[in-house]
């Protein structure tokens, strides 16, 4: 359990169709107060999503802190806490020494996770965890919201 100076954020990325419209949803709480954000994303895919939510959600935090970020993806907790170490020393190249996916959202999130001592953990999605449905409604509201706009 995370103390009372510790920020716990929670992270979601959904697309429908894969690629297709996506969005993001992050929850923020710290000292009892609760910030959400959403956005929207045109034409791109889950992984996508689910890397810029934890992005624009460590951005969102403007100095440095404690932060207990939990993510229902695997490939971005695993991303980060393990394989980004090899990928960084290959030149964020793959064990078949192929670009990594995403390269840029990695980096973004590499640099964001930098600035703040973070701890990553993944909780099952869609299982009542309520910050978790939270960030799933807010990344497919996003969606909804943007495709009324194009």
């Amino acid at each position: 359990m995370a103390d009372k100076n510790t920020i716990t954020i929670y992270t979601d990325g959904a697309c429908r169709g894969n690629p297709g419209p996506g969005g993001w949803g992050v929850v923020l709480t710290a000292n009892g107060h609760e910030k959400t954000l959403k956005g929207f994303e045109p034409n791109t895919t889950n992984n996508r999503m689910e890397l810029t939510a934890a992005i624009k959600a460590l951005a969102a935090v403007p100095t440095s802190a404690t932060i207990e970020l939990f993510t229902d993806s695997t490939y971005v907790k695993n991303g980060i806490t393990e394989w980004i170490k090899g990928w960084k020393v290959k030149n964020w190249r793959t064990s078949t020494k192929k670009l990594v996916k995403n390269v840029d959202l990695w980096k973004d999130l590499d640099e964001m996770s930098a600035r703040h001592q973070v701890e990553w953990k993944w909780v099952r999605g869609h299982s009542g965890d309520r910050g978790n449905e939270l960030a799933d409604q807010l990344a497919n509201e996003a969606i909804d919201e943007g495709q009324d706009e194009v």
